[in-house]
C-alpha cells in the first residue's frame, strides 16, 4: 500500500499529511493541558496491534496525555478505529527504507508540540530513531512481538531485527507487552534498565450474556489477520478429526487473509479435508465482540511470534473460553484448567484433544468461562494499559 509520495521540506508539509479521519468524524483539538504523543504505526491493518494504538488513544487522556497517530502504510487502521478525536495523518512510505520520512516527522512535532515520539513496528521505530535526534521529544518503542520470529520469510525477520535492535538501543524507553517479551530482548543484550512491561488490555464489557454450556452443537471460533503463522491449518485439521470423531462442531472464521496466495493455499485445503459446509469465513469486521458472542470457544492455533494476543483477552472479557497455542505471551493470559487451556504449537493431535476435553464436557466449560471473566476484568483491562503507559511516558518527562 505504499505510495511513491515524495518527501518535502518542514515548511510545506501540510500538502502532504492529508488527515485520514473520515469526513463524518471529525477530529477534535487534543484537550487544553494535556501532553501530546506522536504515534507511528504502520496502519495497513486493523487486527491485535492497532486495537493496542486504539484503545491507548482512547484511555490516554484519563492519564494527561493526548494520542495522534501518523501511518507509513496508510489503510484500514484511519477507517477502523474508535478514537475519532485523535489525527491520524498519512506518511506514506515507498519502502521500509525511505528515511527522508524522518525529516516530516520532525515538522509533525514541532508544529504540534509532541513531546514523545512512540514507535510500534520496526520502520516505524527507524524512522523515530532518526526524527529523535533531530527535536525535542524523547523515543518510545513498543514490542508487540518477537520479531527475529514475526513471520515464515526468514530473510525478512532478519532484516527486521536487525532496525529493530539498532534502534531499540537509541529509544529512551522500551515497552514490552509481556513478561516473555523482556525476557527476549535480554538475549539480544539491550539494556534492561529502560525496558518497562506493560500487558495489553481491553474494556471489560457489561452486557456479557449470560449462557450455560453448549448442547449438542459447537461454534469453534478463530479471530485474526489469517497468515502461515496463525496455524489455522493446524485447526482446519483439529477440526476434520472431530467431526470424525462424531463431535457436532463447526468453525467460524473472523478476519481478512493477508494475502490472496494464502487465502487459495487454505481454501485447497479445506476441499482436501471435505469441510467447506463446516466454516463460516466471515471476513472483516470492526464489530468484534458480536462475532465472540456467536462462539462457543475461541482457538488461536498460533505456530509462534505472538506477544500478548489481543484477541484473546477480548475473548476472555466476552466470556468465551479460550484454548490458545502455548506461545510467548498467550502463557501470560492464560491459566490452564483454570480460565482456559493451552495446546502444544503445531501439534495437530494436542489441539484435538485439547478441544475434545471441552466439548466432551471434561474440561468444565463454565468454570472456564467465570473464571476467564473475572481475570481478564482485574489483570488486561484497557484502563490497566493506558496507565502503565503513561507511567513510562512520566518517567520521561517529569
Amino acid at each position: 500500500m505504499d505510495s511513491p509520495t515524495s518527501s518535502p521540506s518542514a515548511d510545506n508539509f501540510h500538502s502532504v499529511y492529508v488527515d485520514a479521519v473520515p469526513p463524518t468524524l471529525p477530529a477534535q483539538k487534543a484537550e487544553v493541558g494535556l501532553k501530546k504523543v506522536l504515534h507511528l504505526i504502520n496502519g495497513e491493518h486493523y487486527s491485535g496491534a492497532e486495537r493496542v494504538q486504539d484503545l491507548l488513544g482512547l484511555r490516554l487522556p484519563e492519564f494527561g496525555y493526548h494520542a495522534d497517530f501518523a501511518c507509513v502504510k496508510p489503510g484500514k487502521f484511519a477507517t477502523s478505529r474508535r478514537a475519532t478525536e485523535c489525527q491520524v495523518f498519512e506518511l506514506a512510505m515507498r519502502h521500509r527504507f525511505d528515511l527522508w520520512r524522518s525529516r516530516d516527522v520532525v515538522g509533525l512535532v514541532q508544529e504540534h508540540g509532541y513531546q514523545i515520539i512512540h514507535a510500534h513496528t520496526p520502520r516505524t521505530a527507524l524512522l523515530a530513531m532518526l526524527a529523535a535526534r533531530s527535536c525535542d521529544a524523547q523515543f518510545v518503542y513498543h514490542v508487540h512481538s518477537p520479531t527475529s520470529r514475526d513471520s515464515t520469510r526468514r530473510l525478512t525477520n532478519w532484516m527486521n531485527q536487525q532496525v529493530e535492535s539498532w534502534a531499540m538501543f537509541q529509544a529512551a524507553r522500551l515497552i514490552t507487552v509481556s513478561n516473555s517479551l523482556s525476557r527476549h530482548l535480554a538475549q539480544l543484550h539491550v539494556p534492561m534498565t529502560k525496558v518497562r512491561v506493560v500487558h495489553n488490555g481491553v474494556p471489560s464489557l457489561s452486557d456479557v450474556p449470560q449462557r450455560d454450556a453448549p448442547n449438542g452443537s459447537w461454534t469453534i471460533g478463530c479471530v485474526a489477520l489469517f497468515r502461515p503463522r496463525k496455524g489455522i491449518e493446524v485447526l482446519l485439521h483439529a477440526l476434520a478429526n472431530l467431526r470424525g470423531q462424531g463431535h457436532d462442531v463447526r468453525l467460524r472464521a473472523v478476519g481478512p487473509f493477508e494475502t490472496p496466495e494464502y487465502q487459495r493455499e487454505i481454501e485447497t485445503l479445506v476441499a482436501k479435508l471435505n469441510l467447506q459446509h463446516a466454516i463460516d469465513w466471515v471476513g472483516f469486521t470492526q464489530d468484534v465482540n458480536r462475532e465472540l458472542f456467536q462462539m462457543d470457544l475461541f482457538v488461536l492455533p498460533s505456530l509462534f511470534g505472538e506477544g500478548l494476543p489481543m484477541v484473546v483477552l477480548e475473548a476472555m472479557a466476552a466470556g468465551v473460553p479460550v484454548i490458545a497455542s502455548d506461545v510467548e505471551g498467550a502463557c501470560e493470559a492464560i491459566q490452564p484448567g483454570f480460565d482456559g487451556l493451552l495446546a502444544i504449537p503445531a501439534d495437530v493431535d494436542d489441539l484435538t484433544m485439547k478441544i475434545s476435553s471441552v466439548v466432551s464436557g471434561e474440561v468444565d466449560w463454565l468454570s472456564l468461562r467465570q473464571t476467564a471473566l473475572l481475570r481478564q476484568r482485574e489483570s488486561f483491562s484497557d484502563r490497566s494499559m493506558a496507565g502503565g503507559t503513561a507511567a513510562v511516558y512520566d518517567e520521561l518527562l517529569g
